[in-house]
């Protein structure tokens, strides 16, 4: 299951980015987190903890 970041509640502090050990998050044009490789995704949740406005899940 991949991460699913709410862009209505992501501010784009880049937290979720830093604490993928996978990198699999990036910031995007946008300066909203977005998954880049989903196929490195090993679903720790490092990005869902890290997140100071609760936009990412993994329902």
């Amino acid at each position: 299951m991949l991460p699913k970041i709410d862009g209505n509640k992501c501010v784009g502090c880049g937290a979720c980015v830093k604490q993928c050990p996978m990198n699999v998050l990036e910031l995007g044009d946008d300066h909203k987190s977005g998954v880049a490789r989903p196929k490195d995704c090993v679903e720790c949740r490092a990005c869902e903890a890290a997140c100071p406005v609760k936009a990412i899940s993994f329902n």
